[in-house]
């Protein structure tokens, strides 16, 4: 009996042990809750570049990656290249910025 329940506090403990390990995050992977982060982190940034009148959310893509917010797309001018930078550095959360958008 005592042997069962030694075996039985060992399964419970690797069990633990194997799912804080699954949640955590890497240099390539988001745990769980840096996911949430970057979610509310995109919505943020995708918010602010839809408020403001000169730039269209519809041509500009956000996405974050641990704090890194990457915007792509296709934007009518320079200034809303710049604009939309701006606006997502203003963000709070955002680490940096990676502006890859394109004037057409």
């Amino acid at each position: 009996m005592v042997k069962l329940n030694r075996i039985l506090k060992f399964m419970v403990c690797l069990a633990l042990v194997t799912s804080f390990i699954g949640c955590a995050s890497t240099r390539t992977k988001e745990g769980t809750g840096e996911y949430v982060d970057d979610t509310a982190i995109t919505t943020k940034v995708k918010s602010a570049i839809f408020t403001h009148p000169d730039l269209k959310v519809m041509q500009i893509n956000v996405e974050t990656f641990k704090g890194v917010v990457q915007l792509s797309g296709f934007v009518n001018s320079a200034e809303s290249v710049t604009k939309a930078g701006e606006l997502a550095r203003s963000v709070k959360g955002v680490t940096g910025v990676k502006n890859n958008l394109i004037v057409k």
